[in-house]
């Protein structure tokens, strides 16, 4: 069971990406999914995360109004969209399935955790 996020890069600030997370090995249609981020020295942070049906959907406070997370069960991927970029989101960003963490932020309940893609705000 592999998760994988893609759609880093650089981007300016003011700009737009959006993530995807593509779980391979089984699907993640049942799951809750989260997104984190670790920027360099600074510990995990939970930004937000989704029910299994994509109804349901939690924000961190930091990224409230700038962020958001969606899910496309029939891709079996589930997106981050982030505008307003600033330098301060510079970090490595992770998808997450499942267990209480993905959509509570608590990390150490979190059932899979994916590999991160680098997002670079800078001018």
């Amino acid at each position: 069971v592999q998760l994988q996020a893609s759609g880093g890069g650089l981007v300016q600030p003011g700009g737009s990406l959006r993530l995807s997370c593509a779980p391979s090995g089984r699907t993640f249609s049942r799951y809750a999914m989260g997104w984190f981020r670790q920027a360099p020295g600074k510990e995990r942070e939970w930004l937000g995360g989704t029910g299994w049906n994509g109804m349901s959907v939690y924000y961190a406070d930091s990224v409230k109004g700038r962020f958001t997370i969606s899910r496309d069960n029939a891709k079996n991927t589930v997106y981050l969209q982030m505008n307003s970029l600033k330098p301060e989101d510079t970090a490595v960003y992770y998808c997450a399935a499942g267990g209480r963490g993905a959509t509570t932020g608590q990390l150490g309940n979190v059932d899979y955790w994916g590999q991160g893609t680098l997002v670079t705000v800078s001018s």
